[in-house]
C-alpha cells in the first residue's frame, strides 16, 4: 500500500523491509463495511456512547465508516454541530464517521433546516430518525429543496406517530398476553405510501430507514419498478428476531420500528435476496445498563450492532442460506457508500483504490460478550449467541486500526 492506496493485489507478494505483514490466511478481504445507521449519542448522551467509543466498535466490527444520525441533544441540525461530531471523530482516528442532519429544526416537525448550508458542510444524508416527519406538506417541501443539492437524500424513520405513539412493540399477540400498547405494521406503511407518493410527485430521492415489515418491502420493490429513486435498509435484527422474543418481556429485545412475525423476517430475507433491499444497516443504538433495566414499557428502544454484524449476518442469513455472502457483503459495503456518496469507501480492493478494507474470518467461531463490546452499554440482542464468522483486521488507508481483533488506538 502507497499513500494509502492499494499498490497490488496478487495470490503472492514480497512485502519491503519494514513492512507490516498481517495474516490473512483463509480469510476473505473484502471493502471497508460501510454502515448508514448508527447513533453514537454524542452531544448529550455520553453516558451511553460517545464518537470515540463507538467508532471504537464500529473498527471492530469491520466498519471504515459510518453515518452519525442526528438525536443528539442538541440534535445535529446546524452546522457547528456536524462541526463538533466530525472534531471528535478526528480525535478518535479509527473510522470515517460522516455526520446526518435533520430534516427539521430540532427534531420537532415544524420547520425545515438549512438544506444547503449543511450540505455545503458535507452532509449528505438527512433524517429526523426517531421521529416520523409527519407533515405532508413539510415533507413534500424537504424533498423540493433538496432536488438542487448533488446526492442530497431525505432518510424517513417510517412510523406514522399517531399510530405509535402509545405502542412498545408489534401489534400482535404477544403485545396482547404482556398487555402492552402495540405499533402496528400499517403505521409503516403509511408513511412509506405518503412518501412514495411524494416522491412521485417531487422527483426526489428517499431512503427508507430499518424497513421492518412485508409491505414495505413489496411497496419499494414496485417504486423501484416504476423507476422512483428510492433505497431501503434492514437491520440485522429485523433480518432474524421475531416479535416472540420479547414475550418474557425483555427490555434488551424492546427496538423501534419493533421486531416483527417470522412472516415480515421472511419477507425481508427475500427482499435482501432479490436487491430491494440496499443495504444493511446496525441501527446502533446503546443506552446505559440502568435505562435498559427499567420495565419494558418504560425501558428506551435499540438495540447495540456494531461489533455483531457481521457474525449475524454471515451466521444466519449467508449460514441460512437466504442471501448469498456477495449479496450480504454488498449490503455492508459498496452499496451503503453508494447511496451515502462516499467516493473513498466501498471500493474494489484493487490497485490504486483506497485501502480502506476488512479482513473477514468466516470459519472463526466466538460467542457474544456484551460485557466486552467497546460502547459503553451493554444492550446486545445477540448476547450468548454462538456465531461463525468475525472481523480479523481492519485498515483504513491503509493503516491497520484492528489488528488480529484488537483496536490498536
Amino acid at each position: 500500500m502507497d499513500d494509502g492506496s492499494v499498490v497490488a493485489v496478487a495470490p503472492s507478494i514480497d512485502p519491503p523491509a519494514g513492512a507490516t505483514v498481517l495474516d490473512a490466511s483463509g480469510c476473505l478481504v473484502t471493502p471497508g463495511l460501510v454502515d448508514l445507521h448508527v447513533h453514537l449519542r454524542q452531544p448529550g448522551g455520553e453516558e451511553a456512547e460517545t464518537v470515540e467509543t463507538g467508532s471504537r466498535g464500529a473498527a471492530l466490527g469491520g466498519f471504515t465508516a459510518v453515518v452519525a444520525m442526528p438525536n443528539t441533544t442538541p440534535a445535529q441540525d446546524d452546522v457547528e454541530v456536524i462541526r463538533a461530531v466530525r472534531r471528535w471523530a478526528a480525535e478518535a482516528d479509527l473510522c470515517d464517521v460522516h455526520p446526518s442532519a435533520a430534516i427539521t429544526v430540532g427534531r420537532a416537525g415544524e420547520r425545515l433546516v438549512d438544506f444547503v448550508a449543511l450540505h455545503a458542510a458535507g452532509v449528505r444524508i438527512f433524517t429526523d430518525d426517531g421521529n416520523e416527519v409527519a407533515d405532508a406538506a413539510l415533507m413534500r417541501a424537504a424533498f423540493e429543496a433538496c432536488l438542487p443539492l448533488p446526492g442530497a437524500v431525505l432518510g424517513q424513520h417510517a412510523e406514522c406517530a399517531s399510530l405509535v405513539c402509545d405502542g412498545h412493540l408489534h401489534e400482535g399477540a404477544v403485545s396482547a398476553a404482556l398487555g402492552l400498547g402495540g405499533r402496528p405494521a400499517a403505521a409503516e406503511e403509511i408513511t412509506v405510501a405518503r412518501d412514495l407518493a411524494l416522491l412521485r410527485l417531487t422527483g426526489g430521492r428517499l431512503h427508507v430507514l430499518h424497513a421492518s415489515c412485508a409491505t414495505t418491502a413489496a411497496l419499494v420493490r414496485a417504486a423501484k419498478a416504476e423507476g422512483l429513486r428510492v433505497t431501503m435498509e434492514v437491520t440485522p435484527q429485523h433480518l432474524v428476531l421475531t416479535d416472540a422474543a420479547c414475550a418474557a418481556g425483555d427490555p434488551t429485545f424492546k427496538v423501534n420500528p419493533p421486531l416483527r412475525p417470522g412472516s415480515d423476517v421472511d419477507a425481508l430475507r427475500l427482499a435482501l435476496a432479490d436487491g430491494t433491499v440496499d443495504a444493511i444497516a446496525t441501527d446502533h443504538a446503546p443506552h446505559a445498563p440502568h435505562t435498559k433495566a427499567r420495565p419494558f414499557a418504560d425501558a428506551p428502544p435499540g438495540m447495540l450492532g456494531l461489533e455483531t454484524a457481521v457474525g449475524v449476518a454471515l451466521t444466519t442469513v449467508v449460514g441460512g442460506g437466504h442471501a448469498s455472502l456477495e449479496t450480504v457483503l454488498g449490503a455492508l459495503s459498496w452499496r451503503p457508500a453508494r447511496i451515502a456518496g462516499m467516493t473513498d469507501q466501498g471500493r474494489p480492493v484493487a490497485p490504486g483504490e483506497p485501502a480502506n478494507l476488512c479482513v473477514i474470518d468466516p470459519e472463526a467461531r466466538w460467542k457474544v460478550d456484551a460485557a466486552m463490546m467497546a460502547s459503553r452499554s451493554r444492550n446486545s440482542p445477540f448476547a450468548g449467541w454462538d456465531l461463525r464468522g468475525r472481523v480479523r483486521h481492519t485498515l483504513r488507508r491503509g493503516e491497520p486500526v484492528v489488528l488480529d481483533g484488537t483496536a490498536q488506538r
